[in-house]
């Protein structure tokens, strides 16, 4: 138990858009402090009980070397310091942990978390070498380069997955099947005119490049194409030897979540509903061989339900980031944990992927998933760079 709690409701996500779209021009960072100042308000949490902070980003843009207190500065909590956490994929998850920690030590009462990132027109970076002819440097496309090649295993994102397919012998069949399991769970976070996503998705406003004048809103997920059998028949591997096909993966995207992370009380007292608690109870994280990204899953799931005191048959829905089928599939190779009980109402394979934001937003469906049962023990738990994986496990539940 780490005696860290989310009040129920004190979260948010705006809808991911896909890369190169609706929110491709607009700073992450500024679009994230517009959104979280105003669903602070809109859920009557007063900034001023807020005394610590966490940004989450993983893609630089102008200014971003002032980090947290740039962010919460726009959202007007001008006291209000904490870091700057980086670690790829796996940094929503990396910020909850990091706030249940500053609530043990006694350096935060209540911490605001705010995962950010913007996929589109990554920058292009430039590090100057003075050791080369003439002092030529070194251009990194920051986005591209980095999925294109881990300077460690020296392979691409992509390879890691083919190289997990051949280690458990995963089909490209059975990559599709998943894939359009995974897609009619999404559809069910649509029902209703999306009555799902309406528990905690916000609306995104669109300004002009410089935030001076409001364009436009985006209200859903955009970029999301409808997958059926017959399509995903017509696909090809990427790699001519390989499984995984485009439909297989997920898309970078655009898009910001927050949470508020503070102790029970204040948790209820914040909470939209004081019959449902949510207590985090454990982390894990694992780092698996080079070139096999995919399967640091299971073991940072195992590490987080160890430190939780609970065993796999205790947990009741199961979340994961899936940048690739493979992920799915191997975790349940290795756990034994049912395909049909994990990512109900959609995952990151289907609405996409913007990096900091991602797993933070999957533990929110986590969280309304459960609530919706009437409570239960949930895990969500993902890969990210360096063939590492973190994991989460909490309970929802009433006092």
């Amino acid at each position: 138990m780490t005696g860290a709690f989310i009040p129920y409701g004190g979260y948010w996500s705006t809808p991911f858009v896909k890369w190169q779209g609706t929110l491709a021009h607009l700073h992450s960072l500024r679009l994230a402090a517009h959104v979280g100042k105003a669903a602070l308000a809109a859920r009557g949490i007063d900034g001023r009980a807020i005394d610590h902070a966490i940004l989450g980003t993983t893609n630089p843009q102008k200014s971003s070397f002032f980090g947290l207190p740039w962010v919460t500065a726009m959202m007007g909590l001008e006291t209000v310091a904490g870091p700057t956490v980086q670690q790829a994929c796996a940094t929503g998850t990396r910020a909850m942990q990091m706030a249940a920690q500053e609530l043990a030590g006694g350096t935060a009462s209540c911490s605001l978390l705010v995962c950010a990132d913007r996929m589109s027109n990554g920058a292009v970076v430039y590090y100057p070498d003075h050791t080369a002819p003439g002092g030529d440097g070194v251009t990194e496309r920051w986005t591209l380069d980095n999925f294109a090649h881990d300077p460690h295993a020296k392979i691409a994102m992509l390879d890691t997955a083919e190289n997990v397919a051949r280690r458990f012998n995963v089909s490209m069949a059975e990559q599709h099947d998943l894939v359009l399991m995974r897609d009619a769970q999404y559809r069910k976070a649509l029902a209703d005119d999306r009555a799902f996503q309406r528990r905690y998705m916000v609306d995104a406003p669109v300004f002009d490049a410089g935030f001076r004048k409001q364009t436009g809103t985006v209200a859903a997920d955009e970029g999301i194409f409808a997958t059926t059998a017959e399509g995903l028949a017509k696909l090809k591997p990427v790699k001519p030897d390989g499984t995984v096909t485009f439909a297989a993966q997920t898309h970078p995207a655009d898009g910001n979540a927050g949470m508020i992370v503070t102790g029970r009380e204040r948790a209820r007292e914040m909470s939209s509903n004081k019959g449902i608690e949510i207590e985090l109870l454990g982390f894990g994280m694992a780092r698996t061989e080079k070139g096999h990204m995919p399967m640091a899953v299971a073991p940072a799931c195992q590490n987080a339900l160890k430190a939780a005191g609970l065993d796999l048959a205790k947990v009741d829905a199961v979340k994961s980031h899936n940048p690739f089928a493979v992920n799915d599939l191997a975790f349940t190779r290795e756990t034994g944990y049912p395909l049909d009980k994990m990512n109900n109402y959609g995952c990151s394979l289907i609405w996409g992927h913007p990096q900091a934001p991602t797993a933070l937003r999957s533990v929110i469906e986590l969280i309304e998933d459960l609530a919706l049962r009437g409570g239960g023990v949930g895990m969500f738990g993902g890969c990210a760079a360096g063939d590492v994986g973190m994991a989460v496990v909490l309970r929802v539940g009433g006092k």
